[in-house]
């Protein structure tokens, strides 16, 4: 599917509102309720739209401690070091990364104890991880809640 104008305006609405409703985006558009609704179903469809989900603030919900981890692992291990950390509901995301078999992991925790707990009984712990180093988050400036287009 190739997006046009209208389409890239409909998910710019929805990066800023996903609960903006079809007869509201059909207004700022022009559009019918039915057509927006056509179009955004068709991409949904064709995945461009993967899914629709609420963005929280981590730390008005109490995880008021952010880290990344770059993560280097044996070559073979790489994917098993990658679904046991996806599995941990600290872990906020997690990509391989180019570089040495690496993994970039972003950890939400609520106090220094929980991050010192996840990264000496987590990581230093776990089988297939050569080397850790860690970054904690002082200021967030920007963050992703959807592409613009």
């Amino acid at each position: 599917m190739k997006l046009d104008d209208t389409d890239r305006k409909i998910l710019d609405c929805l990066a800023q509102d996903g609960r903006m409703s079809y007869v509201d985006i059909g207004k700022v558009l022009g559009l019918s309720r039915v057509a927006t609704r056509e179009r955004v179903q068709q991409m949904v469809k064709n995945g461009i739209i993967e899914k629709f989900s609420v963005v929280i603030n981590s730390e008005l919900a109490g995880k008021t401690v952010s880290a990344f981890y770059e993560v280097e692992c044996e070559p073979s291990a790489l994917l098993s070091v990658a679904r046991k950390l996806t599995g941990n509901p600290s872990v906020a995301s997690c990509y391989q990364m180019t570089g040495p078999s690496m993994l970039h992991v972003h950890v939400l925790v609520e106090d220094f104890h929980q991050l010192e707990n996840f990264t000496n009984k987590e990581l230093y712990s776990m089988k297939g991880i050569t080397k850790v180093n860690s970054h904690i988050l002082l200021r967030r400036f920007k963050s992703r809640t959807g592409l613009k287009l």
